[in-house]
């Protein structure tokens, strides 16, 4: 299972980065998750929700 989704991952960087095999396996995953994370621009994470949010908004959009 490893095997098989390292070479699609491995793929993956070189279609999309330009990365060669050598240049894939000398990444950390840090560094790999980075640059995913950077080419895909996900936003922040936010905090979750608290419980007087979760109350608040109950009240303005009631589910009568």
């Amino acid at each position: 299972m490893f095997a098989e989704s390292a070479t699609r991952l491995a793929g993956l960087a070189g279609a999309l980065l330009g990365w060669r095999p050598t240049d894939f396996w000398q990444a950390t995953p840090a560094e790999l998750a980075t640059i995913v994370g950077a080419l895909s621009q996900r936003a922040p994470q936010a905090e979750p929700l608290s419980t007087a949010d979760i109350s608040a908004l109950m009240e303005m959009y009631p589910d009568d």
